[in-house]
């Protein structure tokens, strides 16, 4: 179980490595509880603030590292690596907020038509990851919610993500897998950090 004091901390540790990472002096890296110790995937996103556009998402889908490496990890690429953006200057920190994702292990998800398939994905709940051949993409459970897709629009995103046609996801031959996530955010920069229900 993720608590709230478990994701207050990761995103005070994403925004003290990051911080740290682009040359501030004197950042002090918070306490970290015993969950950082163990595996678990996460995303870090970077949001402007107050308009909350993107500035940059990094993650790992799979629990291959200790929790607190693999934010060390994405945090700094998320806020200098993201091909789709420039890196981030220290001096935009102060206009800018941190959401840290912490993932449950993928699964397959199954299915034998179009219409099973939409009737096991949640809105709010899910997190999706499209493959077929060398092609994956993946969307976080609050994508659809902030752009209030509903389970088809979700899908054929997933896919246009995965580099596949949108309606790809109808055709039964791409992937799928299901994750959900625990989502803690900054509420202004350098502030109050809370958990975000996806609604």
């Amino acid at each position: 179980m993720v608590t709230d004091e478990d994701g207050k901390a990761a995103v005070k540790l994403a925004r003290a490595v990051i911080e740290k990472h682009l040359g501030s002096k004197g950042i002090d890296m918070p306490d970290l509880t015993p969950l950082f110790s163990d595996r678990y995937g996460v995303f870090v996103t970077l949001n402007t603030y107050p308009r909350r556009e993107l500035r940059g998402c990094i993650g790992y889908t799979e629990p291959i590292m200790p929790l607190k490496d693999a934010i060390n990890d994405v945090a700094k690429s998320a806020s200098t690596r993201d091909s789709r953006f420039p890196p981030v200057k220290l001096t935009e920190m102060g206009s800018i907020i941190i959401d840290v994702t912490i993932l449950t292990p993928p699964k397959e998800l199954s299915y034998r038509s179009a219409d099973e398939l939409i009737g096991k994905v949640v809105i709010g709940r899910d997190g999706l990851i499209a493959s077929r051949g060398p092609f994956m993409g993946l969307l976080l459970p609050q994508v659809p919610v902030e752009w209030n897709w509903d389970v088809e629009e979700f899908l054929s995103h997933t896919c246009y993500k995965a580099g596949l046609p949108p309606d790809a996801w109808r055709d039964g031959d791409v992937e799928f897998k299901i994750f959900s996530g625990h989502v803690f955010g900054e509420l202004r920069p350098r502030g109050d950090v809370e958990r975000m229900e996806l609604k």
